[in-house]
């Protein structure tokens, strides 16, 4: 970075980026961890992956309205596919999930095994590249956040279980396109990890801090340390994470005060 104002010019664009997925991902953890299907963001990620590369296969525009169509199709396919799955063999969900996931992810090396570029674009997909956010993905991304900010707080318990994956699908959709699977998961799973144990009326909020605080800094650091800044938002995220849990951890062993009984 050649002075402080160029730095600002690309880290806002990411820092709205993680603010954004924030939003959506946040609660939608909670109820991930709460209903025992942690790897389902990591299985549809790959998902919409694919979709992606197989409109790029056939020639279409990386960021145009056919690939996200084909993406947010095959996401809601999976989605679909394990709502299915959770009604009428919920005992074996967690294995279907890692199931779809390896197929997923084997189904994106297969497309990719003769693209001089295959490599270079399966590393995009997993890691991201938050600091190249377009606006036109961050108009995309603030839409769709704001509809499903309304859908989830306002007609959650009316969505059923189809709702729910369907609304998980899309999100999840635009958000690897924005941030990648790795930040993906880790908005969705370190606030709920690092929250649980607090008074649920308590989660929410601390977990929406933990990850926007995380993206902030992690963000700052990768530019101060000229470090790939999806890693260091991880990595991030995951201290800060343990921090939050230890400290939640602590005020539940103490004892409660008579006065609150």
């Amino acid at each position: 970075m050649t002075n402080l104002s160029e730095a600002l010019s690309i880290l806002w664009p990411a820092m709205i980026a993680g603010l954004l997925v924030s939003l959506s991902h946040v609660p939608m953890g909670q109820q991930v961890l709460a209903r025992g299907i942690v790897f389902i963001d990591l299985a549809i990620a790959q998902v919409a992956g694919l979709g992606v590369i197989l409109a790029h296969t056939f020639g279409l525009e990386t960021l145009g309205w056919w690939t996200q169509a084909a993406a947010v199709s095959a996401a809601l396919l999976g989605a679909l596919l394990l709502t299915w799955t959770e009604r009428k063999r919920p005992e074996v969900q967690e294995a279907v999930i890692g199931v779809l996931f390896v197929l997923a992810s084997t189904a994106q090396i297969l497309l990719l095994a003769n693209d001089p570029h295959g490599g270079e674009d399966l590393k995009d997909l997993l890691a991201g590249q938050i600091l190249w956010v377009s606006p036109q993905q961050l108009t995309r991304a603030a839409m769709l956040t704001g509809l499903f900010l309304i859908a989830w707080f306002w007609f959650r318990e009316k969505i059923g279980r189809v709702g729910f994956y369907v609304m998980f699908a899309v999100m999840v959709t635009v958000s690897v396109q924005l941030v990648g699977v790795y930040l993906v998961f880790t908005s969705l799973i370190v606030p709920a990890l690092a929250t649980y144990r607090l008074d649920p009326k308590r989660q929410l909020l601390t977990g929406y801090g933990l990850a926007v605080v995380s993206y902030a800094v992690g963000l700052a650091l990768s530019t101060v340390m000229d470090l790939p800044s999806s890693p260091v938002v991880v990595w991030v995220m995951a201290g800060f994470g343990l921090l939050v849990h230890i400290a939640a951890r602590g005020k539940a062993s103490l004892p409660t005060h008579p006065a609150a009984t």
